[in-house]
Parts: structure tokens; sequence; C-alpha cells
């Protein structure tokens, strides 16, 4: 009796169903491609941060984890000291260069060395970095800007020859000799950080003792826990901003269903007194009402949930670049977040319609 009455009451107004279905899609899609799209890109950095290959990091003081903000750079000497600490095999530093009109990070890299700790390239064509005009980037940012191999490409007001197009996963999509960086940067005898590998992995933990203690100050990251230094909370305002998303979401949500309910209440009032002159109490009257609204919720966030995943596609098939991360535990959170904004926006009009006078109502016209 109750679920059919609640069902009939949905489909009673198609038009206001629509529109409250398509209020709470929109407000589960943006809580999930909120936050799958900064969890994407954090996980997408930490793991080519990793697939560096390195064992230790090494940045100036007071940097942050994420490389992208990070304070003035060190002296490019510092490597040598390194270099000469025990159990320490190679050491690659690396000038960062924040591109700010592509949200993009070039490294400034000496191939060799880089060689040295990372492995080396992977390279799908071309061959590595020779002169000081030379580029290499890789993949996906070849094929999202329709970059090749032996063409050159204008890049931070400089131009480049892209000598080869590699695997991604080694640190950054864009690599230029540090030299050249360091000029157009004006960071002579510079560097943003120092890839360290160690002879035997197991000698991470006394290299990084050891260089705590010769390096003051500096911050010494293990990289293979770097993924789980890459949080929301440690960068400045993302946190911030992922909560106001949220609360616009919720807003909308809630704002939708109140005018929706309350509306419904106002053209149900003398079907609300005849079921109170049947006999109906005011909580069979509260259920009925905030089933329908939960109803509405859940149909809108599936709706939601078919919306992020169309959103993503066409955002993929556009940008291959980005990387947005749908979990299973946030697109449940939204559903959440929808159903609560629902039932908050539905108590006022429930407990309207539970003070009405069964009398009024079945007078009303």
């Amino acid at each position: 009796m109750m679920r059919e009455m609640v069902l009939r009451n949905v489909v009673h107004r198609p038009v206001r169903t629509a529109v409250c279905l398509l209020a709470v899609a929109v407000e589960v899609s943006v809580v999930v491609l909120v936050v799958g799209l900064t969890t994407g890109l954090l996980t997408d950095t930490a793991k080519r941060i990793e697939g560096v290959g390195a064992d230790i990091m090494l940045q100036p003081p007071s940097a942050s984890a994420f490389i992208g903000i990070t304070s003035a750079p060190m002296p490019i000497k510092i490597g040598e000291k390194v270099a000469q600490l025990r159990h320490v095999a190679s050491v690659a530093p690396v000038l960062l260069q924040f591109n700010a009109s592509g949200l993009e990070i070039v490294y400034g890299i000496d191939p060799e060395s880089f060689r040295a700790v990372s492995g080396g390239f992977v390279f799908h064509k071309g061959h590595d970095m020779k002169g000081p005009d030379d580029m290499v980037v890789d993949d996906v940012y070849a094929a999202t800007h329709h970059v090749r191999a032996g063409q050159t490409y204008r890049y931070l007001e400089h131009d480049f020859t892209v000598v080869g197009v590699v695997e991604h996963g080694k640190g950054a999509r864009i690599f230029v000799p540090i030299e050249t960086l360091q000029d157009i940067s004006a960071a002579h005898d510079k560097a943003s950080l120092f890839f360290i590998r160690c002879n035997r992995p197991e000698e991470t933990e006394g290299v990084m003792e050891e260089l705590r203690s010769t390096f003051h100050g500096y911050q010494v990251r293990p990289l293979k826990e770097y993924l789980s230094l890459m949080t929301a909370t440690d960068l400045p305002g993302l946190h911030a901003f992922i909560d106001s998303m949220i609360a616009l979401a919720v807003c909308i949500g809630f704002l939708v269903i109140f005018l929706c309910m309350y509306t419904t209440i106002m053209e149900r009032t003398r079907q609300i007194g005849v079921l109170k002159s049947l006999g109906a109490s005011d909580g069979y009257i509260a259920q009925a009402i905030l089933s329908e609204s939960a109803t509405l919720c859940v149909m809108g966030g599936v709706c939601g949930i078919g919306l992020s995943l169309l959103l993503r596609a066409l955002a993929l098939a556009k940008w291959p670049n980005l990387t947005i991360l749908i979990t299973l535990g946030w697109t449940a959170g939204a559903m959440a977040i929808a159903l609560v904004g629902g039932l908050l926006g539905a108590a006022y009009p429930t407990w309207l319609a539970c003070r009405k006078d069964p009398v009024e109502a079945l007078a009303f016209e």
C-alpha cells in the first residue's frame, strides 16, 4: 500500500519529478567528479614520482610533498656531497618548472644521472636528449597535444626539438636538459630536488638518517611511501575546496527537494485530510512523504552516477592526460550525501503535513 502510493505520487507530476531527479543527479555527479578529479590527479602524480625508481627524494627546507609547490631551489653542488655518502649508488638533480598555461610540471634533468637512477626511458619513438634544445615527452602528452618526434615545439617561450616520445610514468610528462631550464628560469646552478638511489633497498633507512644529519632542515622522503603522503589535507586549500564543492552540491539537492516537497504538500492538502480522516497517524503521513523524498534521491543518485561516468568518458576522450578516479567509496558517499540532503529538505514539508487539521484539509479547495 505504502510503496504503491509513493510510486504513484512520483509519476503523477512527471515534469516536477524530472527536475528533482536532474537536481539530485547534478548534486551526486559534482561530488563524484570533483573528488574523483582531485584524487585521480594526486594518485597519478604520486605513482609517476614513485615510477622514477629512486629510493629517496631530497628537497629544500619547508618543501611540500607536492613537488610542484616547493621553496627556492638549492645549489646543485649538494648532489656531489650526497653522492659521497655511504651506500649511495647514484644521484640525479632535477629542476622543476611549473607551466601555468598547461597546468603541468617540466623536469629539467641531466640525462646520464637520471638514467642511472631511473633505469632510463622506454622509447616509443626517437632517442634521448643530446643537445641543449632537445625535449622528450611521454606518450600521454604526445597524444593529448599532438606532438611527434622530430618536430620543433615552442614551449616556455623557447624553441625545442622533440627528439623522443617515451612511456609515461617517469615523474613528469616533459623533460628538457637541466642547463637549458636553468637559463629559462634564471636558476643557474640550482636544483629543486635530488632523486637518490641506494646500493641496496634495505640501506634506504640508514641513508635517510645520514642525509638528515648532514643536511639539517632539508626534507628527506622515501619514495616507496610517497603515495601515502599525497593527500588532499596536505595540499593548501584543496581540502577546503572539496568541502566547499560538497556543501554547494548538498545545498542544490536540499533546496530542490524542499521546493518539490513543499509544493507537493500544498497540492495534496485534501488528500492528506482524507488519509487523516481514515485514521492515518502523523507517523504514517511522515513516512509517506519521507519515503517519496528518499525514492527521488535514490533515483536521482543512480542517474547522477550514470552522468558522472558519461562526463568522465567525454573528458578523458578530449583530455587523455586527465585522471578521474571514481571509487566505490565516494560513489556510495555521494549517494548518502544526496539522501541526507533530500531528507533534510523534506523535513519542514513533512512537519507541515503532519500538523494539518483533517477538517480544514477536507474543506480546502
